[in-house]
């Protein structure tokens, strides 16, 4: 891997590192001194989750500028068998582990993608973030060749994964409840079911009374459920990979 088909204009760093202890200021330090600009994305993607995290992944990027360099660190399998990949897919680069976390963002018909041979001279089994990620993407802003070898789109994990999930994906600050399913197509009539309750469209918080559950389109084109002034998590006491249906009125 010694052409890069652009040179990033940002980094954008999406994790599941939190914002308490180390992890992610060590992460920023290896990036500190290359002139590229680092955006912190998200640091709270779904815990131990890469299924999750790669479709919120690609519902958030959907108003991102074109070349961008994803920084993508969701991997509970770290130290173990799975590659560490780079990709090019429409006009941005994506660095990270290979557990389907960049499978809904990678185009088969338009990209290149490459599995990690490089290793640096110091390299520890549970901190690839840092010691393995942060350098491939400071090498790729530098112009510095990475080892790598290609691979197909269809041998990377989650390359079968459907284009939506009916699901929850990811819980907010709010206690709102994301889903993996796009709203574009939606009837508005129907009726969404959540944990057995049944919950009706809105289009907006101020359309529903205080207390009240509802279902709307949110700012990333996906269906979220929320509780007006409230917490729709603990309203439902559901989480992550709570799964929903819905039914016609």
């Amino acid at each position: 891997m010694d052409d890069y088909p652009f040179k990033p204009q940002r980094i954008a760093l999406f994790t599941d590192f939190g914002h308490q202890g180390p992890y992610l200021g060590q992460v920023k330090a290896v990036l500190a001194d290359i002139s590229v600009p680092v955006i912190e994305l998200q640091s709270d993607a779904p815990t131990f989750n890469p299924r999750a995290s790669a479709y919120l992944l690609s519902s958030i990027m959907r108003d991102m500028p074109r070349g961008t360099l994803y920084l993508g660190v969701i991997d509970p399998g770290v130290g173990g068998e799975r590659d560490p990949i780079v990709a090019w897919s429409g006009g941005d680069c994506f660095v990270g582990p290979d557990n389907g976390l960049f499978s809904r963002v990678i185009e088969p018909a338009d990209s290149q993608i490459q599995a990690i041979t490089w290793q640096p001279e110091k390299l520890s089994s549970s901190f690839h973030g840092r010691d393995l990620f942060a350098p491939v993407v400071k090498k790729i802003c530098l112009g510095e060749p990475v080892s790598s070898v290609p691979i197909a789109y269809k041998s990377i994990v989650g390359s079968d994964w459907p284009g939506e999930i009916p699901e929850v994906i990811y819980v907010d600050h709010y206690g709102n409840l994301v889903t993996g399913l796009r709203g574009a197509d939606i009837d508005k009539r129907k009726v969404l079911y959540v944990a057995g309750q049944e919950i009706e469209y809105a289009r907006t918080f101020c359309e529903a009374g205080p207390g009240e559950l509802f279902w709307y389109i949110d700012s990333f084109g996906l269906i979220e459920v929320a509780e007006n002034q409230g917490r729709a998590d603990q309203r439902l006491n559901v989480t992550v990979g709570e799964r929903l249906q819905f039914s016609g009125k």
